[in-house]
């Protein structure tokens, strides 16, 4: 299976997957709704899917809208007890997400994890919860996860990360520090559950809605007619305001990312340093707004391998 560049960074960073991974995976992607109905607080006239190619490799789609959130499950063959929700970027205008399992996923499923894609939706859609719609569909989501192991899915309920990307590092971080946000009325049995990850991995992500290296595309769709709104801006800097109770995260970026400004990542550092939150920080030389690039050497940088050791410390598995 040829993976480009391009398809990797949609995905949200660029793991190689080996042949033998593939095998490892169910034939058919399984594929759930987050919510038993409708999501909450949908406008009059209701939300349609809208899908679009991003480019020409088979499967490299983004939703620009997101009437349907959902989730896309990859199984390993042999779970090691934990899971991690995978949250893909767009700098909400869109979901750079596969209807299949991408290749992070895979290359989780090869390490024995129970890997969940997340559809989520987004604020432009007229929601009634604006901003607040798409921590409604993380938190759901790691609810869900959870409501399902032993049962659905071969794994611990206390052993649930997340991993976000660019835009979706937002949402992580969100739900890494506002899991105890009341954003919906419980609608069954699974919002019993804790939406609280264990650990959180932010990848390049969008951190700060203040105009200092503000990624101001993700601060236009994310908080709309009120982007210059200082309360709003404030609400939604990930950065600012991080209980004490939040989930330990680990951050990198690249310094030569001229999408989301570096100084995203550091602010997030910062922040959850002064909330005495454990946090490491990698900031590395290349790699754009993706993953880091390999040396100059040709080494390649296991930065996923970097993140499981850092959640291994937190109580996953490594």
């Amino acid at each position: 299976m040829a993976i480009d560049r391009r398809t990797l960074l949609g995905a949200g960073a660029a793991a190689v997957v080996a042949a033998p991974a593939l095998a490892q995976i169910m034939p058919t992607p399984e594929r759930i709704p987050l919510w038993p109905g409708r999501p909450p607080g949908e406008p009059a006239g209701g939300v349609k899917d809208v899908v679009i190619q991003r480019s020409k490799t088979p499967g490299d789609l983004a939703w620009t809208s997101v009437g349907d959130p959902a989730l896309v499950v990859t199984r390993p063959a042999k779970p090691n007890g934990a899971a991690i929700l995978l949250i893909p970027g767009g700098g909400y205008t869109r979901v750079a997400t596969r209807r299949e399992p991408g290749p992070i996923a895979l290359d989780l499923a090869k390490r024995g994890y129970v890997a969940f894609e997340l559809l989520y939706r987004l604020p432009h859609d007229g929601w009634t919860a604006g901003p607040d719609a798409p921590l409604q569909d993380a938190q759901r989501a790691i609810r869900l996860i959870r409501a399902g192991a032993g049962k659905r899915w071969a794994i611990d309920p206390a052993k649930v990360g997340v991993m976000g990307f660019s835009a979706g590092g937002h949402l992580a971080a969100r739900v890494a520090t506002r899991f105890a946000l009341k954003t919906y009325d419980p609608v069954d049995v699974a919002d019993t559950q804790s939406p609280r990850p264990m650990v959180a991995g932010l990848f390049y992500p969008v951190v700060t809605m203040l105009d200092e290296s503000v990624h101001a595309a993700s601060r236009r769709e994310l908080l709309g007619a009120r982007l210059a709104d200082a309360d709003w801006q404030r609400r939604y800097s990930a950065q600012l305001d991080i209980p004490a109770d939040a989930a330990p995260c680990f951050v990198t970026t690249n310094t030569d990312d001229k999408t989301v400004p570096a100084a995203n990542s550091l602010l997030m550092y910062q922040g959850l340093a002064a909330a005495k939150i454990p946090a490491e920080l990698h900031v590395f030389d290349r790699g754009g707004h993706g993953p880091p690039a390999p040396r100059r050497n040709g080494t390649a940088i296991d930065w996923l391998g970097m993140y499981l050791a850092f959640a291994a410390d937190h109580g996953l598995p490594g």
